[in-house]
């Protein structure tokens, strides 16, 4: 039965903070995978002026993940699924034999209450939340948590996350990487359209990452 992780976002665009966060996560839980889900749409962003094509987004996260196990996936766009709710549950039925936990940065976990049904989204799978630089200690305050923290699970005990059942929660403290793709987008809302280096990476995505490293 493989253990695999699921990031679902816009990846607008993917960037080495996705990366190295689902390597970190593959590390600390004992992952097989990590599937990146690219959204077709956030529905918390609907009619945001900033969103990439599709298929630029996919293209900007298979550059990313390339040499490592991680799946870059447009599950969501072919099975029509918009919430993170219905695509859990479609991806358990299409997947049977696998065991998913649920990835996310502290820095997601603020509008959690938001998102539909998010309740079920944690009765279904295991969760684990991700630290993001100035997001972590905020993230035991937000409103999700008044109801989450009854399930939370210490993070040295991270590898059994299949032996819980959900809900579960745990916090995953990994080195900071401060590359943000709205810090990308803010310096070229072009981003799609500028030629890839010899390595298949954005040049501007390089000079944002000088700026923001501490």
């Amino acid at each position: 039965m493989a253990r695999i992780g699921i990031l679902g976002g816009s990846f607008n665009p993917a960037h080495r903070g996705h990366r190295r966060i689902s390597l970190g996560a593959m590390r600390e839980l004992g992952l097989d995978e990590v599937w990146w889900l690219v959204s077709p749409g956030n529905p918390l962003k609907a009619g945001s002026k900033d969103m990439a094509p599709l298929s630029a987004r996919l293209k900007s996260a298979r550059r990313q993940a390339r040499r490592a196990k991680i799946k870059v996936s447009d599950f969501e766009a072919r099975e029509g699924t918009r919430y993170s709710i219905d695509t859990v549950k479609r991806l358990q039925r299409r997947y049977p034999s696998q065991r998913f936990v649920w990835l996310m940065g502290s820095d997601t976990l603020p509008d959690l209450h938001r998102w539909r049904e998010w309740r079920g989204l944690a009765r279904e799978v295991p969760i684990a939340v991700i630290s993001r630089p100035g997001y972590d200690r905020p993230a035991h305050a937000v409103r999700a948590m008044g109801w989450l923290r009854r399930f939370v699970h210490p993070s040295s005990q991270a590898r059994r996350w299949t032996e819980w059942s959900a809900p579960a929660i745990l916090f995953l403290r990994l080195p900071p990487d401060r590359t943000s793709a709205t810090a990308i987008r803010a310096h070229d809302p072009d981003w799609h359209r500028q030629p890839l280096d010899a390595a298949g990476r954005l040049p501007l995505t390089r000079s944002i990452v000088r700026q923001e490293s501490p």
